[in-house]
């Protein structure tokens, strides 16, 4: 049996291999009555295991034979392993709605005096155009920031239908003359329309002389807007002299 280590010198490689069985071999080998050897006896199914490993050491017993065995054992993972895991971290934040209108540093810069509004004031004037105005009357204004920042919507509304009136006119005879100037507004911007998500466009929302408010609903946007403020020349009645005021207000609500 001197073959059972070959070589002078023998070599016990530790590994440690996923999803393979922990060593656990039983060698038994014996030169009488005749030369014999038992491998691994116990995995043999019963009866058999037992008289494998039972005749295996009754060879030791009687001095006629050797063993050789080797186990290893390593407790096994504490979870099912997983190559591969996928983490998912969910991520939130908040976005205020948030709409703007840069209307200059102070309030003087909201104050729009279309200062003297020219009538026909000439001695040769015919009597039909006394005192009518001599042209339109005219604003512009225009920020170079504006927008909402979520879907909103843009409003215009005059305090007063009429337009510019005249609050202290005294007395005037109603066929020739008239206390208010009718205007109109137009503001104008890039935006989009309301829920669409798509390149900006130009927009527009006129109030005429006729009207006393509008609206226009749109998505987010951010773009210049313009102004226009426009009183058409009064021609079929004479203004009676005096203060003309008005209030216009233009919002630009989230919605």
């Amino acid at each position: 049996m001197k073959k059972i280590l070959s070589g002078t010198i023998a070599a016990i490689a530790l590994i440690a291999t996923p999803a393979v069985a922990q060593t656990n071999q039983l060698h038994y080998a014996g030169t009488a009555p005749i030369p014999y050897t038992i491998t691994n006896p116990q995995n043999a199914p019963f009866p058999l295991n037992v008289i494998g490993i039972a005749a295996g050491q009754a060879g030791v017993a009687a001095e006629v034979g050797t063993r050789y065995r080797a186990q290893a054992d390593a407790p096994a993972d504490s979870e099912t392993a997983t190559p591969t895991v996928d983490v998912e971290f969910a991520l939130s934040g908040t976005v205020n709605r948030d709409c703007s209108f840069y209307a200059g540093n102070n309030s003087n810069a909201r104050n729009i005096d279309f200062g003297v509004i020219g009538v026909r004031t000439g001695d040769n004037e015919n009597v039909n155009s006394a005192f009518e105005m001599v042209g339109p009357a005219e604003a512009n204004i225009d920020t170079l920031t504006a927008g909402c920042n979520t879907n909103n919507v843009v409003e215009i509304n005059k305090d007063d239908i009429r337009g510019l009136v005249n609050l202290n006119p005294g007395g005037y005879d109603t066929d020739e003359f008239q206390a208010n100037i009718p205007y109109e507004v137009t503001a104008s911007w890039t935006g989009v329309a309301l829920n669409a998500q798509t390149t900006g466009t130009p927009q527009s929302l006129n109030v005429p002389t006729t009207g006393n408010a509008g609206q226009k609903q749109q998505g987010a946007w951010r773009s210049r807007m313009d102004i226009d403020i426009v009183a058409p020349a009064v021609t079929n009645k004479g203004l009676v002299a005096g203060d003309y005021t008005g209030t216009t207000t233009l919002t630009l609500r989230a919605l």
